[in-house]
């Protein structure tokens, strides 16, 4: 039975069965469940209750899951795990895009969809440490403070997504070497992800388009091909 203090998930699916099938799992797991069974009441849902995570299924009546997901970011951060029947990378793409943390293809398993949950609510409570060292000057154009969660590109505040953030973390703290795609899966999304080698291709696509002076020749982040990649090493300078 779910205690008082649990996490509260909103599984918004417009097939019953779907959703009684998901709740008696999550019971099961120590979580409190709501639900909705379109996209307009999972929005009402996602603003009245604010749940800590989101199952968004894709195909629903009056409003889609993407459609969804585009209103919910206007306004929340929470975490959303995207549900569809279709395993379309097209589609995966576009649920990242808009803001999803994560894809499930039905059907899956209760362990399958417990172990996503449990990743995407472990990476969304882990803020990176503070043992940076204060503000690290790439060079005149890039500048990062960890400590604050701040990166300046051309002397502006840029917005980091937090997977992205995550992912810039990992690089700079090894700057100089090459992280193998199987490091940053583990160290950015977890080591429920081993296989998932497309999330680091899209993030560091992201990344270099928010970063990059020119993102198509990338001066900071470079491609080692079948390895991974490797940040530029630099001097850092702490924050006076």
């Amino acid at each position: 039975m779910a205690k008082a203090d649990s996490k509260l998930i909103l599984i918004a699916d417009d097939e019953a069965r779907m959703r009684r099938f998901m709740q008696m799992n999550l019971d099961l797991e120590g979580y409190r469940v709501i639900e909705a069974s379109n996209g307009l009441e999972a929005i009402d849902r996602v603003r009245e209750d604010l749940p800590d995570l989101v199952l968004l299924d894709v195909m629903m009546p009056e409003m889609d899951g993407f459609e969804a997901l585009h209103i919910i970011r206007e306004t929340s951060t929470v975490p959303v795990i995207m549900l569809t029947v279709r395993d379309d990378e097209e589609d995966k793409v576009k649920g990242l895009e808009l803001g999803a943390d994560d894809y499930v293809t039905k059907p899956f398993s209760p362990r399958e969809l417990a172990s996503r949950i449990k990743a995407v609510l472990r990476r969304t409570e882990m803020d990176a440490p503070g043992s940076a060292g204060g503000l690290i000057e790439v060079d005149d154009y890039l500048q990062i403070d960890f400590n604050h969660r701040q990166v300046f590109v051309g002397g502006k505040p840029v917005k980091l997504r937090p997977t992205e953030y995550r992912l810039l973390y990992h690089l700079v703290q090894n700057a100089g070497y090459t992280l193998t795609h199987e490091i940053i899966l583990s160290k950015v999304w977890g080591y429920e992800y081993q296989d998932e080698n497309q999330y680091v291709r899209l993030y560091i696509t992201y990344l270099r388009q928010k970063i990059e002076p020119d993102p198509a020749n990338p001066r900071y982040i470079s491609t080692e091909r079948g390895i991974g990649y490797r940040f530029v090493n630099f001097r850092q300078k702490q924050a006076g």
